[in-house]
């Protein structure tokens, strides 16, 4: 077994080789199978047609040999030999009686002398004559003044078996011709079947090559034809991850180099006023600051890129997350940032199952885009209702031609030019609440300015609630 595996899985023969020596083995074996069957059918019933003559034979003659048993019936010997059949008797005392004139006998055996004591049945087998050659062997009773007989005709089977190995090597060309016939149209077969397996790897040979990713002509709609739409399918997937990473180096380089060259001046001058004094008095602490800031919105920027480079799916925590907590921790951080706003916040329960600090990310943001853009003494509204987030502020609110572009990657709008930031804090939410299997969208909130809303699917219920306490928490 462990060599007809070898055999099929050597790194030496292709897959349409290996195809083609399948389907040739496998027709062959089915020819052989067929073969010896047929052979043996034919065995079988070429030996019980002969018994059945033979039976007949014994029937027609135990008349005529119940005359003269010592002398045969007197029947004459060339009548034996135009039957092609060897005659004799046995006694049930094992004594025997040949056909006079006949050179040829029988080996008799124990089957013979059972028929002749039992008188009854018949009997019959494959044995030998007296010249060595094979002899079908029949015996039948024959009961003669109440002595037992047991009548044996036998014929040689030389001719049968002249018919049967003509028959089997029939059987044995043929097939082999037949084998070699299927060998042909099996390769045939491997060869046409792999054709789309061929095109795909050419395919794939030529995108290692050329780095260029051109989808696969698809043709049917088969097993092979759904592997080439996955192929596509991936290869769509591929450019598309392209050309968000060309987008996110560029967009990077352009928002990177403003801050750069902003510290980079800025340290020349200090470079030079160590070395001439140059800068009034009160300068130098003022370009430091400005450099610390510049650093700080640096630091920021970087970790927005990171954040935003992150694409694998998130992984759900063993424990589910109370999204209640999280914008709590988030509003103790955010409300710092606009000590003279108002906050207006309902947070209904809400549990999930997600990252806390990719979460907690995502809502300061959200918080973080209302105060920057919310009037002074501006009240903001924070609602958790269902799983709907909702984060509303007084401001300027979002322009509709804005409103589709908000959530992409260093969008500002002419109102955010103005005021600090990277245009990566938006999208970083898009990209987590998606992450989580939700969604967030933008529009005009009743209260005059923007509103925000994410839907985060979860339950009202904590885990421990909703199952047995012999049964394992539910992943929400």
């Amino acid at each position: 077994m462990k060599r007809i595996r070898a055999f099929f899985t050597s790194a030496n023969r292709s897959l349409q080789q290996r195809l083609a020596i399948a389907i040739a083995l496998a027709i062959a074996l089915a020819v052989a199978v067929t073969g010896v069957a047929a052979y043996g059918l034919t065995l079988v019933t070429v030996n019980n047609q002969l018994d059945a003559e033979l039976v007949d034979v014994a029937n027609i003659t135990s008349g005529a040999l119940a005359e003269d048993l010592e002398n045969m019936g007197g029947i004459d010997t060339s009548t034996w030999r135009a039957a092609n059949v060897i005659v004799m008797l046995v006694r049930s005392d094992n004594h025997t009686i040949a056909m006079p004139g006949r050179q040829l006998t029988l080996e008799l055996g124990p089957d013979e002398l059972a028929i002749a004591r039992l008188s009854h049945g018949w009997s019959a087998r494959t044995g030998v004559n007296s010249a060595g050659g094979l002899t079908r062997i029949v015996a039948v009773p024959l009961v003669d003044q109440q002595q037992h007989y047991a009548l044996v005709v036998g014929r040689p089977l030389a001719p049968t078996l002249a018919i049967l190995q003509t028959t089997g090597l029939s059987l044995l060309v043929f097939g082999g011709v037949g084998a070699a016939i299927a060998a042909a149209i099996g390769y045939v077969i491997a060869k046409s079947g792999l054709q789309p397996i061929r095109k795909l790897t050419d395919a794939v040979l030529s995108i290692a090559a050329t780095n260029k990713l051109t989808p696969v002509e698809i043709h049917g709609d088969d097993e092979i034809a759904d592997l080439g739409q996955t192929f596509n399918r991936m290869l769509k997937a591929l450019e598309s991850s392209r050309e968000r990473q060309r987008r996110l180096i560029a967009d990077a380089g352009h928002e990177l180099r403003t801050p750069l060259t902003s510290m980079r001046t800025n340290v020349e001058l200090l470079v030079a006023d160590e070395r001439q004094g140059m800068l009034p008095e009160g300068a130098r602490s003022e370009i430091l600051r400005d450099v610390a800031a510049q650093l700080g919105e640096f630091t920021q920027l970087v970790g927005d890129l990171v954040q935003l480079s992150r694409e694998e799916t998130v992984q759900p925590a063993p424990e589910a997350v109370d999204l209640r907590e999280i914008i709590d921790h988030a509003l103790e951080r955010v409300k710092r940032r606009g000590p003279g706003l108002t906050w207006k916040v309902h947070l209904d329960p809400l549990y999930l199952v997600g990252e806390p600090d990719a979460l907690e990310r995502a809502v300061t943001n959200l918080l973080d885009n209302a105060v920057k853009f919310s009037p002074a003494g501006g009240t903001i509204t924070v609602e958790l209702i269902g799983d709907r987030l909702r984060v509303a502020d007084e401001g300027p609110g979002i322009a509709d031609e804005d409103l589709p572009h908000v959530f992409e990657r260093f969008y500002r709008s002419e109102h955010a030019r103005a005021t600090t930031g990277s245009g990566l804090g938006l999208s970083i939410v898009a990209q987590t609440i998606q992450a989580h299997g939700g969604w967030v969208k933008a529009g005009h909130a009743p209260e005059g300015g923007a509103e925000l809303i994410a839907r985060l699917p979860g339950s009202p219920t904590p885990p421990e609630e909703t199952v047995d306490d012999d049964e394992e928490p539910a992943p929400f």
